[in-house]
C-alpha cells in the first residue's frame, strides 16, 4: 500500500503532458523578492522535495536567492507512476524537453538557474542542450553523461538494499508510492538496453555558464563524468570534492553552498 510521507510546506502544480494531467509537488524556498533569477532544484533518481531536506532553503538564504523545489512524476507527493508503466529508455530526455518546460511555463519562471543532482543533473544538462537561450546557467552535482560499470554496480547494490535491507522503509517516508518510485528508476538503469545511454553529444551544445560538482568518492560514477563535461563545454568550471560521495549537498554542504552560490551570483 502507498505510504504518505510526512507533512511538508509544499503545494502542487498541474501540468498537461501527453494527454493527461500530472500533479507535481512543489515548494518555494529562499527570498521571494530576490533580484536574481529563480534557482530550480532537480532531484536525484530516488529523490523528492522531502529528500532534499533543508539544503535548498539554506542554499538560497545564504546567497540571497529564490528557489523552486519539485518532485517529478512518480516521486514524492507528485502523481504516482503505475507499476505497470515502466520508465522508458529516454525518460530523462522526456523530463528535460517536455515536462520541465511545461512546468516552468505553468509557474511563470523565466531564465532560471537549474541546479540538478544525479539523474536531475542529467535532466538539467539535457534541458540546457535544447533550451540554452531560456536559461541563466546550470549547476550539476554528480551528473551522469554516460553509463559506467561503477554506477551499475551501485544500482544493483541499491536493489539488494531495497529487497533485503532498510532502504524501502526509509524511502517510503518520502514517496506516495515507494515501489513505483524505486522500481521505475532501478529497472530503467539496469535494463541491458540502457547501457547505450549517452548524452555527450547533447552536452556539447550547452553555452550557458556551467558548474559541475562531484565527490572524489562518488560510488555512482568516476570523475570522467564531470571532466567529460568540461571537455565538451569549455566554459564549465569544476568543483571536485575530496572525502565526498554521491551527494555533495549532504557530504560537503558548506562548500557547495558557498561555491555554487558564488558562481550563480557572479554570473547574474
Amino acid at each position: 500500500m502507498p505510504t504518505s510521507p510526512p507533512d511538508l510546506p509544499s503545494d502542487f502544480a498541474d501540468v498537461a503532458w501527453r494527454g493527461r494531467i500530472l500533479r507535481h509537488e512543489i515548494a518555494w524556498v529562499g527570498l521571494p523578492d530576490s533580484r536574481y533569477p529563480t534557482v530550480v532544484f532537480l532531484h536525484e533518481g530516488l529523490g523528492s522535495v522531502a529528500l532534499w531536506k533543508d539544503f535548498p532553503e539554506r542554499f538560497c538564504r545564504a546567497n540571497g536567492l529564490r528557489g523552486l523545489v519539485y518532485s517529478r512524476y512518480g516521486y514524492g507527493r507528485s502523481t504516482p507512476r503505475p507499476l505497470d508503466e515502466p520508465l522508458p529508455f529516454d525518460f530523462m530526455h522526456q523530463q528535460a524537453w517536455e515536462v520541465l518546460p511545461a512546468l516552468l511555463a505553468q509557474l511563470g519562471i523565466e531564465r532560471p538557474w537549474l541546479f540538478g543532482h544525479s539523474d536531475g543533473a542529467s535532466i538539467a544538462l539535457l534541458h540546457g542542450a535544447h533550451h540554452d537561450d531560456t536559461l541563466s546557467g546550470i549547476v550539476v552535482m554528480a551528473p551522469h553523461i554516460m553509463v559506467e560499470d561503477i554506477g551499475l554496480a551501485a544500482i544493483r547494490q541499491a536493489r539488494s538494499a531495497f529487497l533485503e535491507g532498510a532502504l524501502r522503509e526509509r524511502l517510503a517516508r518520502h514517496h506516495l508510492d515507494v515501489d513505483s518510485a524505486f522500481w521505475g528508476w532501478n529497472d530503467a538503469w539496469l535494463d541491458p538496453a540502457f547501457a547505450a545511454w549517452d548524452i555527450r553529444e547533447e552536452v556539447a551544445r550547452i553555452r550557458v555558464p556551467l558548474l559541475a560538482i562531484q565527490g572524489e568518492d562518488d560510488e555512482y560514477g568516476t570523475l570522467e563524468q564531470v571532466r567529460g563535461i568540461a571537455r565538451l563545454a569549455p566554459q564549465t568550471q569544476l568543483l571536485i570534492l575530496p572525502g565526498c560521495g554521491h551527494s555533495p549537498y549532504r557530504d560537503a554542504a558548506g562548500r557547495v553552498i558557498a561555491e555554487a552560490g558564488r558562481f550563480i551570483v557572479e554570473h547574474a
